[in-house]
């Protein structure tokens, strides 16, 4: 029984202050990882840096001291923490292999909320894709469409595609044609889409909106008209914008011309006549 108390006291000896070491190391460590964790959320706020990227950036930095910390305590503790780090690093090796396509989002997300070429809210165009911006997440980005339907589209497909924009400038372009007859007044035409234009108080007065002959086509003289509006507006002013002039050309005596040909049909008498 002594024997057994005394090896007891030999290993509480030897290994007892590594075991208190070690949970020092521990308790103090984590203490401090989540000191800077706050700090740099803090600091980055401050800096009004993208929430998602604060959120994303100091639970990184919380993570990488945690695991720091728990090899200093199991080296603390006589554990050879070398063939351990190599462990995960093999490990870390064929997880990457395995989510390679998930680590390509991952860091096109990360470029997404570093750059920011759009915000949500936003009305964008990529990957095949055209809709308000909802959510931008690390591996993923939501948009709505003009339908309400929700799409999830992968941050690789947006970086490694153009990205168009339609919010970030405040404004857009409405591009319209209207085409009349070769027999028709062009200033006339002319002067009832300037007052459809005017009658529009969505439509911008700077920049000028443009009304001008663009074609002589087969079957019509075309007009471009393209005025300026708020994105906001873009699709009921170009709703409302096609009627009126329609209309007004309607009430005016303006023909709106569709293809059409002149067929000529020849008779030839036969031998017999």
């Amino acid at each position: 029984m002594e024997a057994i108390i005394d090896k007891i006291y030999q290993l509480l000896t030897v290994y007892g202050l590594k075991v208190i070491a070690a949970l020092a190391i521990f308790i103090i460590g984590r203490w401090v990882a989540k000191g800077v964790r706050k700090l740099i959320e803090r600091i980055m706020t401050r800096s009004k840096v993208d929430s998602t990227l604060v959120s994303f950036t100091a639970n990184l930095a919380y993570i990488g001291l945690l695991a720091f910390i728990v090899i200093a305590a199991l080296g603390q503790l006589g554990i050879q923490t070398t063939s351990f780090i190599a462990i995960l690093g093999a490990a870390g090796l064929a997880i990457g292999l395995a989510l390679q396509g998930s680590l390509s989002n991952f860091a096109a997300g990360f470029l997404l909320i570093i750059f920011r070429p759009f915000k949500v809210g936003d009305l964008i165009e990529g990957a095949g894709v055209f809709g308000v911006v909802e959510a931008i997440q690390i591996f993923t980005t939501q948009l709505k469409t003009a339908d309400n339907k929700t799409v999830i589209v992968p941050n690789a497909k947006l970086t490694d595609d153009n990205i168009v924009n339609w919010t970030v400038k405040g404004t857009r372009r409405v591009d319209m044609v209207f085409g009349i007859g070769y027999e028709d007044d062009i200033d006339k035409a002319r002067s009832l889409i300037a007052d459809a234009v005017a009658q529009d108080s969505r439509i911008l007065k700077d920049p000028e909106t443009q009304i001008a002959v663009s074609e002589l086509a087969d079957s019509s003289v075309n007009f471009v008209v393209r005025p300026w509006v708020k994105v906001a507006d873009y699709w009921g002013v170009y709703f409302d914008l096609t009627e009126k002039i329609k209309k007004s050309f309607d009430a005016n005596g303006v023909c709106i011309p569709f293809p059409q040909r002149d067929v000529h049909v020849y008779q030839h008498a036969s031998a017999e006549d």
